[in-house]
């Protein structure tokens, strides 16, 4: 339950903060609009409320992103792997002997297929490794 709280208010936060990014002037005037001192506060005044509440947030966003994530890792961290396969349960001298075979049913599946055994061509000779090589072919007058 706390996760959620806590998730819902980094979404607020993040919400916020991209908010206030977006509405501090750009200082390189981009797509050509430059600020101009208009609203009721001079740009200035206007300049250290945006930029005291975007590090507000941005402190705040870090501060909930560390949160979660500790908050996180201890709940996934209360339980294993080990404990969840009960490895008290397994017999060892069944776990090195073969399977047994199972007898055969008519919906039983064939057997598998075995691939055919590669050959390697030789690059020079272009005959395959392990075979006599051919006679060469005579030559054209």
């Amino acid at each position: 339950m706390l996760l959620g709280i806590l998730l819902t208010i980094h979404i607020i936060v993040c919400v916020c903060l991209i908010v206030v990014v977006l509405m501090q002037r750009s200082e390189g005037g981009a797509l050509g609009m430059g600020g101009g001192p208009t609203g009721f506060m001079s740009a200035r005044g206007a300049g250290d409320l945006l930029t005291r509440v975007t590090w507000i947030l941005g402190s705040t966003f870090f501060v909930l992103s560390l949160a979660l994530t500790l908050l996180s890792g201890r709940q996934g961290a209360a339980e294993s792997v080990v404990d969840r396969m009960k490895v008290e349960s397994i017999d060892p001298n069944k776990l090195n002997r073969a399977p047994q075979p199972q007898p055969e049913s008519p919906s039983a599946a064939p057997a598998p297929l075995t691939a055919p055994t590669p050959q390697v061509r030789n690059p020079f000779t272009g005959e395959a490794e392990g075979t006599t090589p051919a006679a060469p072919a005579p030559a054209k007058p």
